[in-house]
This record gives C-alpha cells, sequence and structure tokens, in this order.
C-alpha cells in the first residue's frame, strides 16, 4: 500500500529539470518516501462502533454521529441497545474541576455537583481535564446517569472521533463494570447538541449552563444507518459516509450499467462536458487508465431505487436533489487507474463530488482513494480503501464557490479484481428540464445511455459559439426535441384520422351507388324476361 502511495505521489509532481543536481533528486526521493509512510489510511471506523444521537420529530429530525466505548452495554448488546432521555450538561463539564495531577494514584471521582439533575439522565461531559474514558464513565454512573457522551474537546481533530477504551489493566478491571452506554462525539457535534435550541437572542450563559439542550434526545446504535468520517477538515473538506448504500443496492448498480460500458480515452482531445469527461490535459497522454464508463441518465423519470438512493443521498449531505448528476458508472479491471486530476467542468461547475464503492478490493490489489496533497494540519497524504457502500465525499470549491486547488486526486493502480464506482457530481446551479427530463427520456429505450449523437451535437456548438452560447443553444435544441415530437405525432394524428375518413367515405359512396345499380339492373332482366315470355306465347 505505501507503495502504490508513492509512486502515485511521485506522478503528482512536477518533473525536475534534466540537469538538477543528483543530490537533491535523491534528497526529494527521500521525502517522498517518508511522506508516503505516514500516509492516512481510511475508513477507521466500523458500523459496530457507531452510534447515533436524534432528537425532535417526525417533521424536523436533527442527528449526530457518535463512537460507542469498547466496554459497557452498548458494546456487548450492539444493535439492541437504545436509550430515549434528557441531556444534562455536567457540572463541572469536565467532570473534575480541575487538571489531573501527574500522579492519579489517589486521586478521588467525585460524584458530579449536580447529581441530582443528572440521575436517569444523558449528562454530557468533556475530556478536557485529561481524564480517560474509563474514569468519566464512572463519574457518570456514580451521578446516577443513564447514559455518558464524551465531547472530544481537541480542536483540530474536525469531526474525527474514536471508541474509548480501558488505558490499562486496572481500568480494564472497572469497565467491566460500567453498565451505561457510553459515546464520544466531535467538539463540532457536542457544540451542534448544546446549541440546539439556541436562537441569535440567547445569552451565551444560558447556552453554557445547558438551556439550549433538546429536550429529549433517543440514543441507539448506528447498525446500517449512514454515518460520517471525517477524513480531511479543510482544503480539501473530504469526508466519508458509511453505509451511504447498501449491498443489495450496490449490486443493482452494477446490474443496471452492464452490457453498456465504453472504453474511456482522454487523449483525443474531445470534451464530453454532458458526462464529465473531460480530455487529459497531457496531449496524446491518458489520465485515465483502462477505465470503462457510462452515465446513466434517469433524471426526473428514475425508477424507485435511483430515487431512493438521491433521496438518502440529499438527506445525509445535505444537498438539494435539483443539483445533482446523474449516476457515472466506473469499471476498473487489473491495470486500471486514474493519474492525479480535478472534478472540473467549465461547461457546469462542479461543486461537490461523491464517490461510492460498490464492491469491495482485497488490501492488496490497489485501487485505493487518495487525495496527495491535502493542506489541512496534518498534511500528510489520505488513502481511502475500497469499501462496498462506503462514500467520499470532496469539496471541489471554497466557502465562497471558489475553486480549491486541494482538491487534485488520484485512484491507485488496481493490479488485481475488479472495481465498481458510482459517482455523482453536485453542481453549482439546479440542473435544467433538458437533462432531467428530456435526455433521460431519450436514453429510455437504451437503458440509461444517451446516444453519442448528443454528446457530438454539443461540442459542435459549443465549438462553434464558445462554452456559454453553444451550451444555450444546445438546451434549446434539446427541450425543443418533445415539442417537436408532439407536433410530429398530432400531424402524424391528424394524416391518420383524414385519411381514414375519405377511405370511409369512399367506401360508403360505392356501395351505394352499386346498389341502385344493381337493382336497376335486375330490375331491367326481370322486365325483360317477362317481355319474352309474353312474345312467346
Amino acid at each position: 500500500r505505501r507503495q502504490s502511495t508513492k509512486t502515485a505521489m511521485a506522478s503528482t509532481s512536477a518533473a525536475a529539470p534534466f540537469n538538477i543536481n543528483i543530490m537533491l533528486a535523491i534528497t526529494a526521493f527521500c521525502c517522498i518516501v517518508a511522506a508516503a509512510s505516514a500516509v492516512r489510511v481510511f475508513p477507521l471506523r466500523t458500523s459496530e462502533e457507531a452510534a447515533v444521537i436524534e432528537w425532535g420529530h417526525s417533521a424536523i429530525i436533527s442527528a449526530l454521529d457518535g463512537a460507542v466505548a469498547t466496554f459497557g452495554p452498548q458494546t456487548s448488546q450492539g444493535a439492541n441497545f437504545e436509550v430515549e432521555t434528557a441531556p444534562v450538561l455536567g457540572n463541572p463539564i469536565d467532570g473534575l474541576g480541575k487538571p489531573v495531577p501527574d500522579d492519579t494514584k489517589d486521586l478521588e471521582l467525585p460524584k458530579l455537583r449536580n447529581a441530582d439533575e443528572v440521575e436517569g439522565n444523558m449528562v454530557i461531559l468533556t475530556d478536557a481535564a485529561g481524564l480517560s474514558g474509563v474514569a468519566l464513565a464512572r463519574i457518570a454512573k456514580e451521578s446516577g446517569a443513564a447514559a455518558l457522551m464524551v465531547v472530544s474537546t481537541d480542536q483540530n481533530a474536525g469531526d474525527y472521533i474514536y471508541s474509548l477504551e480501558p488505558e490499562n489493566e486496572e481500568e480494564e478491571a472497572v469497565a467491566k463494570n460500567i453498565d451505561i452506554p457510553v459515546i464520544m462525539v466531535s467538539l463540532q457535534a457536542g457544540n451542534v447538541i448544546t446549541t440546539a435550541m439556541a436562537t441569535d437572542d440567547t445569552p451565551a450563559e444560558v447556552v453554557n449552563k445547558g438551556g439550549s439542550l433538546p429536550d429529549r434526545v433517543r440514543l441507539y446504535a448506528g447498525g446500517d444507518r449512514p454515518f460520517f468520517e471525517d477524513a480531511v477538515s479543510t482544503n480539501p473538506t473530504v469526508y466519508l459516509i458509511h453505509n451511504m448504500l447498501t449491498d443489495e443496492e450496490c449490486d443493482d448498480l452494477i446490474r443496471m450499467a452492464e452490457g453498456k460500458y465504453d472504453r474511456v480515452d482522454d487523449t483525443n482531445g474531445i470534451n464530453n462536458y454532458l458526462e464529465n469527461t473531460l480530455a487529459s490535459d497531457k496531449p496524446g497522454k491518458a489520465t485515465a487508465k483502462n477505465i470503462d464508463r457510462v452515465m446513466l441518465w434517469k433524471g426526473d423519470v428514475a425508477g424507485k431505487l435511483i430515487k431512493d438512493i438521491d433521496e438518502r443521498i440529499s438527506q445525509v449531505t445535505g444537498f438539494p436533489p435539483e443539483h445533482f448528476s446523474d449516476f457515472q458508472m466506473n469499471k476498473y479491471t487489473p491495470g486500471s487507474s486514474h493519474e492525479p486530476h480535478f472534478d472540473i467542468n467549465p461547461a457546469n461547475g462542479i461543486m461537490a463530488s461523491i464517490t461510492i464503492f460498490l464492491n469491495d478490493v482485497e488490501k492488496d490489489h490497489g485501487g485505493d482513494f487518495i487525495f496527495s496533497h491535502p493542506e489541512d494540519s496534518n498534511g500528510e497524504p489520505v488513502s481511502i480503501l475500497p469499501t462496498k457502500g462506503l462514500a467520499i465525499v470532496h469539496h471541489n470549491t471554497d466557502s465562497d464557490y471558489n475553486f480549491d486547488k486541494s482538491t487534485i486526486h488520484q485512484e491507485a493502480l488496481l493490479s488485481g479484481g475488479y472495481k465498481y464506482v458510482a459517482k455523482k457530481y453536485v453542481y453549482l446551479n439546479p440542473q435544467q428540464k433538458h437533462t432531467r427530463i428530456v435526455l433521460p427520456l431519450i436514453a429510455m429505450p437504451f437503458g440509461g445511455k444517451l446516444p453519442r449523437v448528443f454528446i457530438t451535437l454539443q461540442n459542435l456548438l459549443i465549438d462553434k459559439f464558445g462554452l456559454e452560447t453553444g451550451e444555450g443553444y444546445f438546451q434549446k435544441i434539446v427541450t425543443m426535441i418533445p415539442v417537436l415530437l408532439l407536433i410530429g405525432i398530432a400531424s402524424a394524428l391528424s394524416n391518420f384520422v383524414t385519411n381514414k375518413m375519405k377511405s370511409d367515405d369512399s367506401a360508403d359512396g360505392g356501395n351505394g351507388s352499386g346498389g341502385k345499380k344493381g337493382k336497376e339492373t335486375t330490375d331491367g332482366k326481370s322486365k325483360k324476361s317477362k317481355a319474352r315470355s309474353k312474345k312467346s306465347d
């Protein structure tokens, strides 16, 4: 894994001049190796240690992610544990009211000052004093709490949380007697819940005393529910969503795309703006290597599977679904890789990217999703292992919607097996009707695969009139297609009805004259016959 990361990092570095001093080259290589050895590998969290804190009613529900401790009923009971109670800020908030001394042998852990208020409820404490998770759990239990929420006070941790565990053998013995659920939440999550009911006019002292906490919260195991894991807090913003898709949904998407893939060729200088596949910025040299791809155009005419997934993604991420692209499906085979690149589209600004792994990849087969140059406080490269149902969300713009150059990323070489990835782009602007309705309707007879002629048409218009004007003309042409089809259908129906009426009139007219003529002929024959008879007589 380190070797693949090292190779990936080397490929992102600017090529050194040919006549560079050999000593500098060796130094640079050593720096790359050192950086590769310090790579941060994700995911770190698992569904087994995930917890959810939820409050609100059916119309508006707020929720936070937590990490359950390795001790207590939430560990032994798994998905069966659930607590519903009132949240209370502990007093003192750090459980001790003073820093932990160096010698903790005779350290007393008294009840909280507001133990009467804490009893039967979920107490919120911080780790600011330096007490261990087991020590905080002892204080909470002695104070009568029904559950404990520990808030991480690490200012640089972002949303990073972990499972609290005993720190020595003595704590292991004590932890066996902890019979209340214990979870950790991030500092950001702690701020969210303590200000949940606050308004702009709420005084700070009210918030600090717990006056803006929800009335009731529900604490339960995460199970197969989506939950977050912070990877890079800033520059770029990168976070993971576990259980974004179920195993069945992953399998269904793979089946939906099967037989529709085309091999990506980004060496021909042709941009596919419609489906976010742009030409390599290195003429004649591939960035996307041995990758098969298809965009499944479903839009507003999608079936239940896609609609359910889009709704869940919107609920979990907060992105409005009208800003979503359809799924771009990618299939990787041995030898596939995607060199360092940005998710950028000059014709349709991309605010964020959501990459979902549809299958597990064995660890020694590579295929990691890598951010080589994050600019957060840690600075080490971030490598994310392909994990079925796991989503990577990264923002391509900063808080002012300006392009963020730190979002450069790559996908390492896949040495064995297959890797399936579903990618959804979040655009800066809501998508127009031609992409949400018309193009999906056109693609419907082809299983969601859009005929190439529309990509060619858009490119021709953009090449001739420029990005903005060409895209405008393309929208108008595509939007007119349903109108032209309706006019054509109406015209065909009108011609059919007119011809039918003419045919019916012609048939009725022929039968009338023929009948009359026939009668006259018969009568004539009868008269002639009678005449002959008389003459004969």
